[in-house]
């Protein structure tokens, strides 16, 4: 057999356990899991991740200049665009087959024995991500890896992430979102999300609400760790467009780093790219000593957030967004009004249903002049033509789809007919990962073809 048909195989045994959308508060399960494997997730240094919006790019914007520091790095991300193995990712590569397979013939033995104390505690199995989630912390260990930065899978405290121990703790903004299993306001949210904060662990934040930023800074005191926010300790201190991305300077919480190169587009990356840094100082130690320049810049520079504002297609342009939620709908309407310079917006937008529709719609469509509703390839996916109906409500000019490839192409032809037209993508990261690989497939870069 194959290194891809075994890695295949181990992904086909996760998605016959319960899916990622099945979460119990709890972490012991993991934690007893990882126990029979000697606790790989502690033989590392760890960046846990948490936040409603830009946890994955400012993830892997601290693992690219963590990386540049000649460290060697994990990354653990979710969900994936195309294939499971962008979840896990060492040295800025996708793990390879083999590592997966091995990984797994190391847990293998284990998940029966814990799987059978859980059905004699009346509990349900260990589910795919709590696996994954071990999967990788095993994986980061085999490497093995100086450092892992770990995106929170949902919320924080009961997360099978926060059975690893971080160093730093990080905050992207927090909204509302996943209310139902958060809670119903953003301090209650918070108050799930501050549960990665380790006794003596270094905090860093975004801006957050008010209300937000009393339980972090609550949480902080009583786990006797220090806390940084954006706009008090550090900050964006400008940014401008450049091509390809932009240009951008940071009050860090060590010194100002000028003139830095950041290869994504919208504010809200720069942002997310000084949240990173000031991870990455408190990693490292350098509040009181500034990061090298050089690295530092070297670091930004190969940074990337695929399926965040990332080009597919070129005559017309098209461009493919992951937002799936009012805030980071807002965010991508925000960027495409300041990074590009088009008249019209042609909208292909699919949604799952467990979203915020509705808000994701109020954000997006006024800024489209024609949306192509459609639908991920998901159970979970709302109707298209529930879609239509809340765009056309808003004056939109509406068209409905079966799928992203049928709505890209009604897209794509409706852009060509001028040069001042364009394409956006978004409403779901399922969705983003299936523009991708129909772009790849059809070659959308090489230009509309009739």
């Amino acid at each position: 057999m194959s290194d891809r048909s075994r890695a295949d195989a181990v992904y086909e045994t996760l998605l016959a356990r319960a899916g990622e959308r099945w979460v119990e508060p709890r972490k012991e399960r993991t934690a007893r899991l990882l126990e029979f494997l000697d606790d790989p997730q502690r033989t590392y240094r760890v960046v846990h991740v948490t936040g409603t919006n830009g946890k994955t790019s400012t993830s892997r914007i601290i693992e690219s200049i963590v990386r540049a520091h000649g460290l060697r790095t994990g990354l653990f991300t979710s969900p994936h665009l195309e294939r499971f193995t962008e979840r896990v990712v060492v040295d800025g590569e996708p793990i390879p087959d083999a590592a997966v397979a091995d990984a797994w013939d190391e847990i293998a033995p284990f998940v029966e024995i814990v799987d059978a104390e859980l059905a004699e505690a009346g509990e349900e199995p260990l589910t795919f991500f709590e696996l994954l989630t071990a999967l990788a912390f095993v994986a980061f260990s085999d490497a093995p890896v100086d450092v892992a930065i770990i995106e929170v899978g949902m919320g924080g405290s009961w997360d099978a992430t926060n059975t690893a121990d971080g160093d730093v703790a990080v905050f992207a903004p927090i909204d509302l979102d996943h209310a139902d299993r958060l809670g119903g306001t953003i301090a209650e949210i918070a108050e799930v999300k501050s549960g990665i904060i380790k006794d003596g662990a270094a905090v860093v934040s975004a801006r957050q609400d008010a209300a937000a930023e009393g339980v972090l800074r609550a949480a902080a005191t009583a786990r006797g760790a220090s806390i940084a926010f954006e706009g008090q300790d550090f900050a964006l201190a400008e940014d401008h467009l450049a091509v390809g991305g932009q240009f951008m300077a940071v009050r860090g919480l060590a010194g100002t780093y000028s003139d830095l190169y950041l290869p994504m587009y919208g504010e809200h990356q720069a942002h997310n790219a000084a949240l990173a840094i000031a991870a990455v100082e408190s990693l490292l130690g350098a509040a009181t000593k500034p990061l090298a320049a050089d690295v530092l810049t070297e670091g930004l520079a190969e940074a990337t957030s695929p399926g965040r504002l990332q080009l597919l297609g070129v005559a017309p342009t098209v461009i493919v967004d992951g937002a799936h939620n009012p805030h980071g709908a807002r965010a991508l309407a925000a960027a495409l009004r300041d990074a590009f310079d088009f008249d019209e917006w042609g909208l292909v937008l699919g949604a799952l249903a467990d979203k915020d529709v509705a808000g994701v719609v109020a954000e997006l469509a006024p800024l489209a002049a024609h949306v192509f509703a459609t639908a991920p390839q998901s159970d979970r996916a709302t109707d298209p033509d529930a879609i239509a109906d809340l765009a056309e409500g808003l004056g939109r000019q509406v068209s409905v789809h079966p799928d992203v490839a049928d709505a890209a192409n009604a897209a794509r032809e409706w852009a060509a007919a001028s040069d001042r037209r364009a394409v956006i993508i978004a409403g779901s990261v399922v969705l983003a990962g299936e523009a991708m690989t129909v772009a790849s497939e059809e070659d959308w870069k090489s230009g509309w073809q009739a």
